[in-house]
């Protein structure tokens, strides 16, 4: 899905992944890693070797022993999107653990991914480290995978939550484009013709994502961006956003590329099988993801408690109310305790 604008260049905002035998060294990453932007130094990056070989390069912050958070990153993005997140889940009692999705930053790529085969990997990290049950969030396209979890790991996933989280593509009562700019259009008719022709598109149109720096994000995302958002892309936040586009597409374009294949076809998994509490956070003025994403999330998933949010867009949401977002969160797990 695509969440962002850049002069022609799209980023879309959020998912999560791999699967986890064993846990790795930690990962101080190469060149390409460092000169895309290193990660904040409130996070350890780690890498976990995965039961078919693959890398999983995944994040860890806030509470080392405290109760496991899942969180599901943006496309493109990687395990550090949610760094700034250390603090606050740390005061919480909450373990920050996110992926980078395989084909971003130091994550192996798996070529025709589903969403509905996150939850496996996401069992698999959470074995590793060593944690059982667990809360997820899922931001933008991150909100389809969080379900997934809560979906497909019943007795381990306790709460789940998607903030301006996209809705399927592939339904009969949802415009999936309905509100989206010209560039979403275009790039998932791109998807729609596979992934040669999906590439060659992001060859063109999205080349200058991978050396964005923070100054330029504000102008750059153009109409697609509310004031409101605009107004939070300033100074660190907007730097740390760069990076983050930097570092996850420093190798290439393989994890955007399976994420939008992914998001054009069946999710994998049916709605109707979660039995755990879920809140759906929309802003109002989001030219990202539209507000009738979440005005269907709220019909469709079961117990679905919505947080549709007046005056606030994309980014802005997740900026101005992420302490309100865990403590929801938080509370709504602690019922099924």
């Amino acid at each position: 899905m695509h969440d962002i604008v850049l002069r022609r260049q799209w980023i879309v905002s959020a998912l999560l992944w791999p699967s986890a035998s064993m846990l790795g060294c930690a990962h101080h990453g190469g060149a390409a890693a460092a000169s895309a932007g290193a990660p904040g130094e409130s996070i350890a990056l780690r890498s976990l070797t995965l039961a078919d070989g693959r890398i999983a390069e995944v994040a860890l912050g806030g509470d080392p022993v405290g109760r496991a958070l899942v969180l599901h990153h943006g496309t493109p993005g990687d395990a550090t999107t949610f760094d700034d997140w250390h603090a606050p889940c740390r005061a919480r009692g909450l373990r920050l653990i996110c992926a980078s999705r395989p084909g971003y930053a130091g994550s192996t790529r798996f070529a025709g991914r589903a969403v509905a085969q996150v939850p496996d990997d996401t069992a698999a990290i959470l074995s590793a480290l060593g944690h059982d049950e667990f809360v997820t969030i899922g931001w933008s396209g991150g909100g389809p995978h969080a379900l997934a979890c809560a979906a497909r790991l019943p007795g381990r996933c306790m709460a789940a939550a998607t903030l301006a989280g996209v809705g399927p593509y592939r339904v009969d009562d949802l415009d999936f484009l309905a509100g989206m700019g010209q560039e979403n259009i275009d790039e998932f008719g791109a998807a729609l013709k596979g992934e040669a022709v999906l590439r060659r598109w992001l060859l063109d149109n999205a080349e200058s994502l991978r050396s964005v720096t923070g100054p330029e994000l504000a102008d750059a995302f153009g109409d697609l961006v509310a004031p409101v958002d605009k107004a939070v892309l300033v100074g660190g936040y907007a730097d740390k956003l760069a990076a983050v586009f930097r570092r996850a597409l420093a190798n290439g374009y393989d994890g955007w590329v399976d994420d939008d294949l992914a998001f054009v076809k069946d999710w994998g998994f049916g709605l109707d099988d979660i039995r755990v509490p879920v809140m759906v956070w929309q802003g109002e003025l989001d030219r990202m993801v539209p507000f009738a994403h979440g005005r269907w999330l709220l019909r469709h998933v079961p117990r679905a408690e919505g947080r549709m949010v007046d005056g606030h867009g994309h980014l802005s949401l997740v900026a101005r109310h992420r302490d309100a977002v865990l403590d929801e969160l938080l509370a709504r797990s602690r019922k099924l305790a």
